[in-house]
C-alpha cells in the first residue's frame, strides 16, 4: 500500500519546483509550504494534526528546508510517539543547506547534499523510489533550477532561463498564501509547469519573459478576457465566498468577513460586498496588525475601527492598527485573536448605532 505523502517545501523557485516534480508520481499528496523560521514548525504541526486523525501509512517529505537540531529532535520525537500508538509514519528530508549539517549527522532520514539544489535531489530520489513518470522537459528543467539556485553563472543558458523562472515565482503575488495556501501553490506550480515546457525553445528566457503576463491571465480567466487585476479580483472574491463558513465574524449584531493579508481592500473588499450583500462589512488584517475595513452603506466602519483600534476614516472605508497583534502563519489563529478582541470590546462598550443616516 502506497503511503500518503505530506510534502512540505520552501516558498522559492527551488521549493515549488520540488512540488512540481512530485506531481508526476502516482501518490496521494498533501502539499504545504513554509519560509524559514517559526513557520516551518507551524506547518509541521499542521501535518502532525492531520496524521493524528489518519490511519493510513504516511510519509512526511520535507524539501528545500533545513531543520535546526532542536526542530529535528522535536519532529523525530513526535513521529516516534505517533508510531508507538500504531501509526505507520516515516520521514524523509532532502535538502542542500549546509546549516542543517548537525541534524543530518544525527538522523538517518535527514539527507544533505550541498552540491545540488533541492529540486535535483527530489528528482533523483523520485526516479529511484517514487515511480516518476517524467515528461521530456523535466531533466532540462531540473538543470535550469539547479543552475540558478546554486548561482552557476557559467551555465549561461540554464542560468538565464532560471532567472526568469525565479522572477515568475517572486512576482506571483496575486494570491495570499496564508488564506489561499492551496490555490496559491497551484497557481505558482501551474505557471512553472508552463515555463518548464518552454525550456527547449530558442532564447527561452526571452520567450518566457514576454509571456509571463499572458500566463497569469490564462490562469485566472474563466470566460471573457479582462485586465489581470480584474481577473484576479474576480478569482479572489470567488475564493473568499467559498470560505464564508470559516471566515465570518460578528460584531454587535453586524455580519462581517475577516480576511488576512489579502490586501487591495478597496477593490477586493468592495467587490466582495457587492457580490455577497448579506455581509455588512469586510475587514482585512495585515501581518503587522494594521486593518482595513470596507462597508457598502450598511454600517459605519469608522466607528468599528475606532472601537477596535483607535482608528478612523470614512463610514464606508476605515483603518487602524491593532495593538499587540501577533503575526500568525495560520488563519484560524488570526481569527481567534480578532474574536478575542471583539468579545473584549463588546464587553466594555455600549451598543452604538453604526447604520448610515
Amino acid at each position: 500500500m502506497k503511503p500518503t505523502i505530506y510534502h512540505l517545501s520552501h516558498i522559492d523557485l527551488d521549493g515549488y519546483s520540488c512540488q512540481l516534480i512530485m506531481e508526476y508520481t502516482p501518490y496521494k499528496i498533501f502539499s504545504y509550504n513554509a519560509n524559514y523560521g517559526a513557520e516551518v514548525v507551524e506547518r509541521l504541526n499542521e501535518i502532525l494534526e492531520a496524521l493524528k486523525i489518519s490511519n493510513a501509512p504516511a510519509l512526511i517529505f520535507i524539501t528545500d528546508l533545513n531543520l535546526t537540531a532542536d526542530e529535528a529532535k522535536w519532529l523525530n520525537r513526535e513521529v516516534d510517539r505517533l508510531n508507538e500508538k500504531g501509526k505507520q509514519i516515516t520521514i524523509i528530508l532532502r535538502d542542500h543547506h549546509g546549516s542543517g549539517q548537525e541534524s543530518a549527522d544525527k538522523y538517518s532520514w535527514y539527507f544533505l547534499d550541498t552540491t545540488k539544489c533541492a529540486t535535483k535531489l527530489v528528482y533523483e530520489y523520485a526516479q529511484e523510489h517514487f515511480e516518476l513518470d517524467q515528461p521530456e522537459w523535466m531533466a532540462k528543467y531540473v538543470d535550469v533550477v539547479n543552475a540558478v539556485d546554486l548561482w552557476h553563472q557559467d551555465q549561461i543558458e540554464d542560468f538565464e532561463y532560471g532567472k526568469v523562472c525565479m522572477r515568475l515565482v517572486t512576482e506571483t503575488r496575486e494570491l495570499n498564501r496564508i488564506v489561499f495556501g492551496d490555490d496559491d501553490r497551484k497557481y505558482k506550480v501551474a505557471l512553472l509547469k508552463e515555463a518548464a515546457q518552454m525550456v527547449h525553445e530558442e532564447r527561452a528566457n526571452i520567450v518566457l519573459d514576454e509571456k509571463i503576463h499572458a500566463l497569469k491571465k490564462n490562469f485566472f480567466r474563466e470566460n471573457e478576457d479582462d485586465t489581470l487585476d480584474n481577473l484576479a479580483t474576480k478569482f479572489i472574491v470567488k475564493l473568499l465566498g467559498s470560505k464564508m463558513k470559516t471566515m465570518t465574524i460578528y460584531y454587535k449584531g453586524y455580519k462581517g468577513f475577516l480576511s488576512y493579508g489579502v490586501g487591495n481592500t478597496s477593490i477586493v473588499g468592495n467587490g466582495f460586498l457587492v457580490t455577497y450583500p448579506e455581509y455588512d462589512f469586510i475587514v482585512d488584517v495585515s501581518t503587522r496588525g494594521t486593518m482595513s475595513l470596507r462597508a457598502n452603506n450598511k454600517v459605519n466602519v469608522a466607528m468599528i475601527s475606532k472601537e477596535w483600534a483607535g482608528g478612523g476614516g470614512h463610514p464606508n472605508a476605515a483603518g487602524g492598527r491593532i495593538q499587540g497583534f501577533k503575526e500568525q502563519f495560520r488563519y484560524d489563529k488570526v481569527k481567534t485573536q480578532i474574536e478575542n478582541l471583539i468579545h473584549a470590546k463588546e464587553a466594555v462598550a455600549g451598543h452604538l448605532d453604526y447604520k448610515e443616516t
